[in-house]
């Protein structure tokens, strides 16, 4: 690629259709009016958050104990908050009832910042939302298997080990994907979103549920003020287990980079901002109070030995077939969770395509494709192509490198600080011209200097995690 394409690549200005302030069909920005509403952007939001992520708090807990794995839940949950608030300020540029629509994450960054800082956000937001990609379909595969070994183990009366492969789950997940993939846009995956954010429920309702009759049965809560003890684990092994499960809580919060995304499917009056506050606090909300039970109480019930995925951790325990709703249930939100999560990187290579090459019939033009009992699909190649191959890649990288836990650490430490705070932060600044060394400037930037710190420990935690995965590990291999 020359140095000129190099320059465009995230440099996509967006064309629009003149305004068309007093029309019903039309938005201020010539497109059709938007639909979305508090309850639509929240469940948007709620099949972000509640994806894999709360099923790896209860280990998370377990390496921090009762005092401070709550504590820094309730931290990460309130910057998530905030910040998601200065962020929805920056949905448009200028005034915010009349100001320039930002459509995406990084559109907003080019308005605001400029500059150099736009490169980096792109880079680094398409790169944690690939991540992302993998971190699902890793889950999705512990998932199918857990429902297989679960159904295998009781058929032959706990007399096989039930050992399988996870690449044909993961094969079958991409083939999925692959087909899911197709639909344009995200106004029209609303229906997944609710089917997957009820599905998320479902899958944590149970995990609780089963923590609750767990506990219960013993008697006991198990766990303690300071986390896992010195004797399971060395001194040193439990400083990285600690940074790692920062990793885990900051992934399992992480939903900033699709922010700006949802809330252009938001109709106005009132403003986007305002609508999108009150579906941040109400799915943050409902998010916390998930993870606080879903955590708590796996800690209780496992204490120390609080599996890294909750549900696989109850092993092969009766009623086995609520295991595997609850499994089924989280198959089902991550397929939705990926398409979610992968529709801002598909609509920036294909505007880019668009942009870059305007006469190619085989990136602009749609076949229409005749659906029985349904309103035509609308099939372009190069979004076929492109969409394919995506998900063809995160599918064989997920196959190499199937370390659930650590991939879910390391994604949300590398993410967390620039995507979730530092460019709302500081576009917030921009936007409201707060002046330098003021007190509130001073007081955003102490708020992105410790989150900065978290997610470098984080990191090493998680690093050191996959390392010692990959001393005994072999490509296409692992089994369970």
């Amino acid at each position: 690629m020359s140095e000129n394409n190099n320059q465009q690549v995230f440099d996509i200005s967006i064309d629009v259709v003149p305004k068309n302030n007093g029309s019903k069909c039309f938005d201020d920005d010539g497109r059709l009016k938007r639909t979305g509403s508090v309850w639509t952007a929240s469940a948007h939001i709620i099949t972000a958050v509640i994806g894999s992520g709360v099923l790896s708090l209860a280990w998370a807990i377990a390496q921090l104990g009762w005092i401070a794995g709550p504590s820094v839940m309730f931290l990460f949950s309130f910057v998530s908050y905030y910040t998601s608030c200065l962020l929805s300020d920056c949905y448009r540029s200028g005034d915010p009832l009349t100001g320039k629509r930002n459509y995406t994450y990084i559109d907003a960054v080019r308005s605001i910042l400029g500059g150099a800082r736009v490169k980096a956000c792109g880079l680094i937001q398409y790169l944690n939302i690939f991540g992302i990609a993998i971190g699902y379909t890793i889950a999705a595969s512990v998932s199918m298997m857990a429902i297989k070994r679960s159904n295998c183990f009781h058929e032959s009366g706990g007399k096989k080990p039930c050992h399988m492969s996870s690449n044909p789950y993961m094969i079958l997940f991409g083939v999925t994907e692959v087909l899911l993939s197709q639909i344009p846009d995200f106004d029209q995956i609303w229906w997944l979103s609710i089917v997957a954010a009820v599905m998320s429920f479902t899958y944590s309702s149970i995990g609780l549920a089963l923590g609750i009759v767990k506990v219960a049965t013993t008697g006991t809560f198990r766990g303690s003020l300071t986390g896992i003890s010195i004797g399971t684990v060395t001194e040193t092994q439990k400083m990285w287990r600690s940074f790692q499960a920062l990793g885990d809580i900051a992934f399992a919060y992480s939903y900033s980079v699709i922010l700006i995304e949802i809330q252009d499917t938001i109709k106005s009056p009132p403003s986007e901002a305002k609508t999108m506050k009150k579906a941040t606090v109400l799915s943050i909300a409902v998010t916390t109070t998930f993870y606080m039970l879903c955590g708590c109480m796996g800690y209780a019930a496992f204490g120390d030995f609080a599996p890294g995925n909750l549900l696989t951790g109850f092993g092969f325990y009766n009623p086995f077939w609520l295991l595997d709703i609850a499994n089924a249930a989280i198959v089902v939100h991550l397929v939705g969770a990926y398409q979610v999560f992968c529709q801002p990187i598909f609509a920036f290579v294909e505007k880019w395509a668009a942009q870059r090459w305007p006469e190619s019939k085989l990136i602009t033009k749609e076949f229409q494709v005749p659906v029985p009992g349904l309103p035509s699909f609308k099939l372009n190649l190069f979004r076929l192509v492109w969409r394919t191959k995506f998900v063809m890649l995160t599918t064989i990288i997920s196959m190499l490198l199937p370390f659930f836990n650590d991939v879910v650490g390391l994604l949300g430490a590398l993410g967390f600080w620039p995507l979730t705070v530092y460019f709302p932060v500081e576009m917030y600044i921009a936007q409201k011209q707060i002046p330098k060394w003021s007190t509130r400037w001073i007081c955003l930037q102490m708020l992105s200097i410790a989150c900065l710190v978290i997610s470098l420990v984080a990191a090493a935690g998680s690093i050191a995690g996959v390392m010692l995965d990959l001393k005994v590990y072999r490509p296409f291999k692992t089994s369970y």
